[in-house]
């Protein structure tokens, strides 16, 4: 029996050539320049960027690339202003956004190149996945849809640079950087908040409360990326020897886990054998194949998170030692968190081509929930155990 009625395909039929229709239609003439016109303003942007970052980049290598990487975007620019233009459309003129400059600028001086090439490489896949929409989603001339094709594969290739760029420059330390400062900024905003329902009229107590509940934080987050780092690291020394001795014992027996995994991740059963017979004889590549190993060192990543946690604490913690009652302090102290968090949220975005809006009202309105519910909570163990001091 048939999975779909004729009925069933008739409806299928229809839906589909309603989105054929749709495509011609002037509605989504209007989406295509809107698109288009976004497309061709962040080309010319991003070819700008690239521009910039290689007239200050002291890495003669990333430097070479920069300027690689801004002829091509130039290149992609001319393509959506030819394209507007054979639509009628007046091209706009592109404002290059000063303060993305200056945030990328600022992060490459703050965090090194690597953090840089962290970040872009973010914003390359918002482009991937933008143009590949784009493509699939509206009726095109074939010469533009090849043209459309090359400037995907010309992005993804930028994509593969920023990833070899973040191996080169050890950037899997900026992931912990931002949780460690995140972490610091809402746990001790949270604990001052609370701790301030308590000593209202004692902000010295509530500072330095913070600020050791902040050190233990970051010790603690330290350590424990650390050990997590570590750890995996042993796992994968553990796996590469099991690993070496099967190869050497029983060559079959690693390459029938060779074909397991293959198999497992979908191959075709003809292609995995082949692959897996002639990958038998290659012993680092099969282990390589079969075991994930990220260059990853312990103590750089607890550094960094450790650093990180102990910054988003100052912010929190400052206005304590500096005003004269817990009350006072708080909404300062509340502020600084918020624009602290506010700023995180904003450079993350601007570079990796997430809402602006967004991100930072979800990064800022948990970190201040969190503060809310500690203040109340605070007010209830006050009024509970009756433990207001002076």
């Amino acid at each position: 029996m048939n999975l779909y009625s004729n009925s069933s395909l008739f409806v299928l039929e229809m839906i589909i050539t309603s989105k054929v229709h749709k495509t011609e239609g002037g509605d989504t003439m209007e989406d295509i320049v809107k698109l288009a016109r976004q497309f061709y303003e962040d080309e010319y942007s991003d070819s700008v960027l690239y521009a910039q970052l290689a007239r200050t980049e002291q890495d003669e290598k990333l430097r070479e690339e920069f300027l690689r990487l801004s002829h091509i975007e130039s290149k992609h620019a001319k393509f959506w202003h030819d394209f507007l233009l054979r639509r009628g459309v007046e091209v706009p003129k592109v404002k290059v956004g000063k303060m993305k400059l200056f945030a990328v600028k600022t992060l490459r001086r703050i965090l090194g190149p690597g953090a840089v090439a962290s970040l872009l490489e973010m914003g390359e896949n918002s482009a991937i996945q933008k143009y590949f929409k784009f493509l699939t989603g509206y009726e095109l001339g074939k010469d533009e849809k090849e043209e459309i094709s090359k400037v995907i594969l010309d992005e993804l290739e930028h994509e593969r640079f920023f990833y070899e760029s973040k191996k080169r420059f050890h950037v899997e330390n900026i992931r912990d950087f931002v949780l460690g400062m995140n972490d610091g900024l809402v746990e001790i905003l949270g604990a001052v908040t609370g701790l301030s329902a308590v000593y209202m009229y004692n902000p010295r107590i509530v500072g330095i409360s913070g600020l050791i509940v902040g050190v233990a934080g970051a010790l603690s987050m330290a350590i424990g990326s650390f050990i997590s780092v570590r750890s995996q690291r042993q796992v994968n020394e553990s796996l590469k020897q099991r690993m070496e001795v099967l190869f050497r014992v029983s060559p079959e027996r690693a390459k029938d886990e060779l074909m397991g995994k293959l198999l497992e991740s979908g191959m075709p059963k003809e292609i995995a054998e082949e692959a897996a017979e002639k990958l038998s004889t290659k012993e680092e590549a099969l282990i390589k194949l079969l075991i994930h190993e990220e260059d990853e060192n312990e103590i750089r990543a607890a550094l960094y998170t450790g650093l990180a946690y102990l910054m988003g604490v100052a912010f929190p913690v400052l206005p304590y030692f500096i005003a004269t009652s817990s009350l006072r302090a708080l909404p300062f102290s509340v502020l600084l968190a918020g624009t602290a968090l506010a700023v995180v949220a904003t450079m993350i975005s601007i570079l990796s081509g997430i809402s602006i809006r967004k991100k930072v009202f979800e990064m800022v309105s948990t970190g201040l929930g969190a503060a809310f519910v500690s203040y109340l909570f605070g007010r209830l163990m006050e009024a509970i155990f009756n433990i207001s001091a002076i």
